[in-house]
């Protein structure tokens, strides 16, 4: 959810220089099922313009018609918006709609913030009622202690009595591609459509630019000698050069960094031979080590063009992630989202 806030901050922020006002509209509470859970936000701005979403596509053209007053009156309101009978969701949405305004000191802060991979919490005071307009509003805080309220007309200490919606929001995933080559940039891509932040490293006798990964964040060219590698647990690694040795070499420096998710192309008995190569080189491996290597990387949907390795590759990262074993959801009782 990080990447869909970042987005509507950004878009928030282009507002603002436009002399256009913008409005957050936030699901706080659900009482039944639906297809999006509390914390899904959607920015609607003046001009009609929308970003994010809070359902399917069923709910916002609503919720857009139902945020006119907060524009006109500048102040929040919340709505409910009952899909039981309309979206088969067997659930009502209760929305908190409410004036949203960034100021330059929050840009420079959520910039940092983002730089430094830190979390963030957003904090949301609302009344449970189908329709009620009030002193309502989000608060988001973060680590530095630093507050700041998107509706400048909300004071917290006015907040007794409210329903209280809290959301911690953590880093965008990250995801290292080492490899230049046209199967890298299908899952540059694919990657990036999920919101992930991406970096590319590619090799130093073919460097590669933005122009040949447009959604990249950064892009370097070197060697596995020369590389200076930001890599943390929370980072996903992708070794993809065709070249055995390379791969290896890289791989030597990346089980320094412990990251979650090292994804390696390749046949079963590539894999074999580079486990036994990595007993040679290091004394220290160990089955906890071994277990952060998936080779061959991707899950088994029967991929064989690169767009459809790349989904592989990038499923199978996403259920590491959520500590999940992938199968139908058709075979499974219940909700879904547990």
């Amino acid at each position: 959810m990080t990447h869909e806030f970042v987005d509507i901050v950004k878009r928030a922020a282009l507002n603002q220089q436009n002399d256009l006002k913008s409005v957050l509209a936030t699901v706080v509470y659900l009482e039944g099922s639906s297809y999006r859970k509390p914390g899904v936000r959607m920015l609607i701005c003046e001009d009609g313009a929308m970003v994010g979403a809070v359902s399917g596509g069923c709910v916002e053209k609503e919720v857009k018609l139902r945020a006119q007053s907060v524009f006109k009156e500048n102040k929040a309101k919340v709505i409910t918006y009952d899909g039981r009978y309309r979206l088969g969701c067997e659930g009502v949405l209760y929305i908190l709609i409410e004036p949203f305004f960034v100021s330059k000191n929050f840009i420079n802060d959520f910039t940092n913030v983002l730089q430094k991979r830190e979390c963030f919490q957003i904090v949301s005071y609302f009344k449970k009622e189908e329709e009620v307009e009030g002193d309502f509003g989000s608060v988001i805080t973060f680590l530095n202690t630093q507050k700041y309220t998107f509706n400048t007309k909300f004071v917290i200490e006015t907040s007794k009595g409210l329903k209280v919606f809290s959301q911690k929001l953590q880093p965008k995933n990250r995801l290292l591609i080492i490899g230049g080559e046209h199967d890298a940039v299908k899952l540059c891509k694919i990657s990036s459509l999920l919101g992930w932040e991406v970096d590319i490293v590619t090799s130093i006798k073919d460097p590669k630019s933005i122009k040949d990964f447009p959604e990249a964040n950064k892009i370097v060219s070197v060697t596995p000698e020369t590389i200076k590698l930001q890599i943390d647990t929370d980072t996903a690694v992708v070794l993809m050069t065709h070249n055995y040795v390379q791969d290896l070499k890289y791989l030597l420096k990346i089980m320094d960094f412990n990251p979650f998710y090292i994804g390696i192309l390749g046949s079963n008995k590539r894999k074999n031979q580079l486990e036994n190569d990595l007993f040679h080189y290091r004394d220290n491996l160990n089955e906890e080590m071994l277990s952060r290597i998936y080779s061959p990387a991707g899950l088994n949907i029967g991929a064989v063009t690169p767009e459809e390795i790349a989904l592989s590759i990038v499923s199978e990262i996403l259920a590491v992630i959520r500590n999940k074993e992938p199968f139908s959801l058709r075979n499974m009782e219940g909700s879904i989202h547990v």
